[in-house]
């Protein structure tokens, strides 16, 4: 499939790029109102109008008093004198009797879903963080955040920009270094999980809009947190669709100019994917891609559901099927990130397991930096979740460790918790665990197994938000999360931190967990015993091993390998019982190991493991 992609690929990519820098408009460039010392200049595409107007606050609504004149490939522009930010407008387009009110597709501003749009001021003031680096990715730690119920005023409040600034300070400490903001663009009322997006360059007005999104995105830059937004090309709406035969054009039961008109237009989500081949639509996914990036100063893109951009059904191996134009599509756009910023991440939720998604765009691929990993979500899931001890699959686990893409494991996004794994059906993993008692001692011991999973892991490691504070109810846009849980479960919060820190190698003593090595030298799946060994460049400081004890036994004066002989500090035990107050009876302490080889490894040394423990073990510098 992926030579026959890269052959259309090729095909169309000159054609493309051709088009786009060729073209020069004829008034102030760009799309949208762009502001500027007299007034704005407004730019639509409606190939299909025989008018077009603009009527706005600036000419008292009044319908032709401002009509557009038509450029080239379908373009109507004009510049209205005295318009200014803030200013309410639509457009008016005239094709037959149809007369039809739009909202300008390139809004950065809205009143609404069914709204006005907005003339918008791009000025803002990004003072000390306007050059934000965001760590590097194999030293990244992603939450997941939902604007809409992450920390509103009250249950019966929709969640701001503003508010999750109040808790970034807790996220820092807690040691993340990114935010995933599922996607904030406008969308039909006022709540939703945000993947039915209205406009593509709008921001929910309920959440604080373009303004409140900014000074989220400065205030996270402050706090060393980098932020990756979500943003949804496979689809569009379908609710509030301003866009839907937007200049009064379709073919058959098509959606018009913006999407595909015939059986391509299918997805899960309504038949409103765009179209990918025409040069116009194209540019406006590449220039809302790019708009974030420049505008908005995100570090990062995680792309929804690519499997759909690349095929109708989103399948592999179904050449019927595919669109090649939606994975030049994907080239091109990373192609234009990687120009304007290589350190900025793009993750795609593909879900295929296919490297091609992550391999170079020069060597055929589609150029993502990462995706995320159903090969690691899937295996570790179930190995925690599964009840009875005699079930529990080391080697699923094992070879999750070991997946990879294109060789590199920091191409791979790995979790145990996302807003798909928490829905749709599916609980929190400690509600998972034990149903309707999603607090108790098996739920806090193995979800929390699961975490030394994500976090010990070679691979991006990323958590839902509340997952640090056992959050066991399924994820809704309507139920905020529960910051009471917080309070409660403190030790947990402490858990993440420490293992968060280990990632990180803020105390210089596990850069092992920054690299790409990983061997699992010992796995017993009769005891349920798993142990690793990460590292980077190895040796004193650099290499960790990790043990886990997948059952509820206490075991004492276990023997594993080690990758030297000395003494081996204990680093993380989960069992400890500054976590929770009834963890009792830690056994594990450190190890002196000696030479002589035991599991593929060195050295040999003997340890401690509390029932569903894990222990990461490193020596000191020195």
């Amino acid at each position: 499939m992926m030579k026959a992609l890269e052959k259309a690929a090729k095909a169309v990519e000159g054609r493309f790029k051709a088009y786009d820098r060729s073209r020069r408009p004829a008034m102030k460039p760009g799309m949208g109102p762009i502001i500027h010392e007299k007034g704005a200049t407004f730019r639509v595409w409606a190939p299909n109008a025989e008018k077009v107007f603009v009527v706005g606050d600036f000419n008292d609504w009044k319908e032709t008093a401002t009509p557009l004149t038509h450029e080239a490939d379908g373009y109507w522009a004009t510049d209205v004198a005295g318009a200014k930010a803030g200013q309410e407008y639509k457009y008016v387009i005239i094709n037959g009797q149809q007369k039809l009110y739009r909202l300008d597709p390139y809004s950065r501003q809205v009143t609404g879903s069914v709204g006005n749009s907005v003339i918008h001021d791009p000025a803002f003031d990004w003072g000390d963080t306007a050059d934000f680096q965001s760590a590097n990715w194999n030293e990244l730690i992603i939450y997941e955040m939902h604007v809409g119920t992450f920390n509103p005023s009250s249950e019966g409040h929709v969640g701001t920009f503003q508010r999750a600034i109040r808790r970034l300070s807790y996220l820092r400490a807690l040691g993340v270094n990114a935010v995933q903001i599922m996607p904030p663009m406008e969308f039909p009322g006022g709540r939703s999980w945000g993947y039915n997006l209205s406009l593509p360059f709008a921001v929910e007005s309920d959440y604080g809009g373009m303004l409140g999104f900014k000074k989220f995105v400065k205030a996270a830059h402050s706090h060393g947190i980098a932020v990756i937004l979500d943003v949804v090309y496979n689809h569009l709406g379908p609710g509030d669709l301003d866009l839907w035969r937007f200049d009064g054009w379709s073919e058959g039961e098509g959606g018009g100019i913006y999407f595909y008109n015939d059986h391509r237009s299918e997805t899960p989500w309504g038949h409103t994917r765009p179209d990918y081949g025409r040069p116009e639509v194209r540019q406006m996914l590449r220039d809302n891609a790019l708009t974030w990036l420049h505008e908005y100063k995100v570090d990062g893109l995680r792309w929804d559901a690519t499997a759909y951009i690349r095929n109708v059904h989103g399948n592999d191996n179904e050449p019927a099927n595919d669109l090649p134009d939606g994975w030049n599509l994907m080239q091109w756009i990373n192609e234009e990130v990687t120009e304007f910023a290589p350190n900025h991440l793009t993750i795609a939720e593909d879900l295929k397991g296919n490297e091609w998604v992550v391999k170079d765009t020069g060597a055929g691929g589609a150029g993502f930096g990462a995706q995320w990993d159903a090969g690691f979500v899937h295996p570790v899931r179930t190995a925690i979740i599964t009840n009875d001890d005699a079930f529990r699959n080391l080697e699923a686990v094992r070879d999750a460790l070991y997946s990879k893409y294109d060789g590199n494991a920091f191409k791979r996004v790995i979790y145990t918790e996302s807003h798909d794994e928490v829905a749709n059906g599916k609980a929190r993993v400690p509600e998972e665990i034990w149903p309707g008692d999603s607090k108790n001692w098996f739920a806090k011991k193995r979800s929390t197994l699961g975490a030394a999973l994500v976090f010990t892991a070679p691979g991006i490691p990323m958590i839902f938000q509340g997952q640090e504070f056992m959050e066991g109810k399924w994820f809704t846009d309507t139920e905020p999360l529960d910051w009471e849980e917080a309070k409660n479960h403190e030790g947990i919060i402490y858990l993440y931190r420490d293992l968060m820190r280990l990632r990180r190698n803020l105390d210089g003593v596990s850069k092992g967990l920054t690299g790409q090595h990983v061997f699992a030298s010992h796995l017993n799946q009769n005891d349920k015993v798993l142990a690793y060994h990460r590292w980077h460049d190895g040796g004193p400081g650099d290499s960790v091993m990790v043990v886990l004890n997948m059952s509820n036994a206490t075991l004492t004066d276990y023997a594993l390998g080690f990758p030297a002989a000395g003494q081996w500090a204990l680093r993380f035990d989960s069992h400890a019982a500054v976590y929770s107050p009834d963890y009792k009876g830690q056994v594990s302490g450190d190890v002196t190991a000696e030479d002589g080889e035991y599991d593929g490894l060195p050295a040999h040394g003997k340890v401690n493991l509390g029932p569903y423990a894990a222990l990461i073990f490193s020596q000191n510098l020195g």
